[in-house]
């Protein structure tokens, strides 16, 4: 495995033990920055997928479109899409208020 690939897959584990952590949270368990984890792990597994097989990607957060790109290697992850259409929107949006995300969204 490539060594960029391997970077790839521990700042993706890094992620997945940080949504965890916040969901196991028994005081205080902050569930948005839980959604924002595992949006930051599934974006960066896509990643590791598509730096392995050598196939550039632009700067993003919409895994819908990683995905697009990985099909041709994965074609079984195609199940996927209704669940990364939806964790999509943890990349950024939620990590503002409601009244604010509903401004910037009509912008």
């Amino acid at each position: 495995m490539k060594p960029l690939t391997l970077e790839w897959i521990e700042k993706a584990e890094g992620d997945w033990f940080s949504a965890q952590r916040e969901v196991r949270a028994r005081k205080h368990p902050n569930y948005d920055a839980a959604c924002f984890h595992a949006e930051q792990c599934a974006e960066k597994y896509l990643k590791a997928r598509l730096q392995e097989a050598g196939i550039a990607f632009k700067k993003t957060h919409d895994l819908v479109n990683l995905l697009n790109l990985v099909l041709d290697l994965e074609p079984a992850w195609g199940v996927l899409r209704p669940d990364l259409t939806i964790l999509t929107d943890f990349a950024v949006d939620y990590r503002a208020p409601r009244r604010l995300r509903r401004r910037l969204k009509t912008q």
